[in-house]
C-alpha cells in the first residue's frame, strides 16, 4: 500500500466488483437452472410453446458455453478481481454444485427436451 491508501481502495473496489459479478452470475444461473427444471413441467401441462421457449433459451446458453470452451464468460470477468479459483469463486453456489453443475444440469436438460419431444409427438398422434 502506498501513503494515499490506494491499494486499500483498489482492493475494496475489486471486492465490490467481484460481489456484483457473483450476484449477476448467480441470478443468471438461477434463470437457466429454473428453466431446465421447468421444461418437463411445462411439457407435462401441455404448454409446449412455453417449454420450447425455455429449451431454446437454454440452448442459447449451451452455445455460449460451447463457444467459450465450456466456461461461462462471467467466470473470466470474475477472475479479474481475485486470485481465488475454487469452483465457486465466481458464483454464490455450494462448491460441489458449482463443480458439477454441467454434469447435473446437462443430463436434466437433455432428458427434459427428450420428454418435451415425446409429449409433442404423442399429442400430435391423438
Amino acid at each position: 500500500m502506498n501513503r494515499t491508501g490506494s491499494t486499500d481502495v483498489m482492493t475494496l473496489e475489486a471486492e465490490r466488483r467481484l460481489r456484483t459479478v457473483r450476484l449477476v452470475h448467480t441470478a443468471v444461473w438461477a434463470v437457466f437452472a429454473g428453466s431446465i427444471v421447468a421444461i418437463p413441467i411445462m411439457a407435462s401441462m401441455g404448454r409446449f410453446r412455453a417449454a420450447t421457449g425455455l429449451a431454446v433459451l437454454v440452448l442459447g446458453e449451451v452455445v455460449v458455453l460451447w463457444l467459450n470452451r465450456w466456461r461461462c464468460p462471467l467466470t473470466a470477468v470474475a477472475a479479474r478481481y481475485t486470485d481465488e479459483h475454487k469452483a465457486n469463486f465466481d458464483i454464490y453456489l455450494p462448491e460441489w454444485l458449482a463443480r458439477y453443475n454441467k454434469q447435473i444440469f446437462g443430463p436434466l436438460y437433455a432428458m427434459g427436451v427428450a420428454y418435451l419431444v415425446a409429449m409433442v409427438l404423442s399429442a400430435g398422434s391423438d
